[in-house]
């Protein structure tokens, strides 16, 4: 067997693999996409129905008739534009602070920075929870929102200075001798050449935001505040037996994922490959 046959058999066997554990992977994803569209009978069917005999729309339509989950949707879309916005323009320049220009004690303040990133959620979620109902924004989107809007997270602070420090300082140098100002520098020259990475600080961020479940359940009493993900819990508490409409709910609340992920795949991957070139 020459080495060029060999070469081919390895191809299609890694190529077999991968088909294999894409089946595998995409595999719960089809039976969530089949089950919404069959009666709560057909589902149990044995043998196996993997298609539906007639495609059940209207388990779509009683998802928003049983529950308002159009009103989860609203608040959702809510709380996922100001985060995301607050999350990419104030972790951006906490990310130019520390990588940009040159204060004492910078090395300290992004070593805390980054150390903030070892504690758990159950160490400051009480008292973090405690301060926002002294202030009286309990029961509202603005505990979830406010923190954006406060560097946004460590992470992505970290994400988007690794990012800065992979571009040359002679663009700095150029704008300063021309009288540019930190802020202009940020503006206009920093962030066009940013877009890749801020548009996956923007996707983790959705993402995070999106499939919260923790934050909501704890900050939100009423049902007209709730998000999808406690909507989908409530759907899946009070409607127990009706497999077919939590499976259509699971859908409604899995299509946004999956666009804005198949929309941003492409800098997703630039970006996490660009930030993690220099250290």
């Amino acid at each position: 067997m020459t080495a060029k046959t060999k070469k081919k058999i390895q191809k299609v066997i890694i190529y077999v693999l991968l088909l294999a554990g894409s089946v595998l992977c995409l595999m719960p994803l089809f039976w969530m996409i089949r089950s919404s569209l069959m009666t709560n009978v057909e589902i149990f069917m044995v043998p196996i129905h993997w298609l539906p005999e007639k495609i059940q729309w209207q388990n779509y339509k009683e998802v928003f008739t049983t529950l308002p989950f159009l009103t989860y949707y609203a608040n959702s879309l809510k709380l996922v534009f100001f985060v995301v916005t607050g999350a990419v323009l104030t972790s951006s320049l906490c990310a130019y602070g520390l990588s940009r220009i040159d204060w004492a004690g910078r090395n300290i303040v992004f070593a805390c920075i980054m150390g903030s990133m070892m504690l758990p959620t159950a160490v400051t979620i009480i008292p973090t929870f405690l301060m926002f109902r002294r202030i009286g924004i309990t029961n509202s989107l603005l505990p979830l929102i406010i923190p954006a809007w406060l560097g946004g997270g460590a992470f992505y602070i970290f994400l988007l200075r690794q990012f800065f420090l992979s571009i040359p300082r002679d663009m700095d140098e150029a704008a300063y001798i021309d009288g540019a100002t930190h802020f202009q520098i940020y503006s206009r020259i920093m962030l066009p050449l940013t877009k890749p990475a801020l548009v996956v600080v923007g996707m983790f961020a959705f993402m995070n935001t999106w499939n919260d479940f923790l934050g909501p359940l704890i900050y939100l009493n009423s049902d007209d505040k709730y998000t999808v993900a406690l909507g989908l819990q409530l759907f899946i508490g009070s409607y127990r037996a009706e497999w077919q409409l939590m499976m259509a709910a699971a859908c409604l609340v899995v299509i946004p994922a999956v666009l804005v992920f198949m929309i941003g795949q492409r800098y997703l991957i630039e970006g996490i490959t660009m930030t993690g070139v220099k250290g």
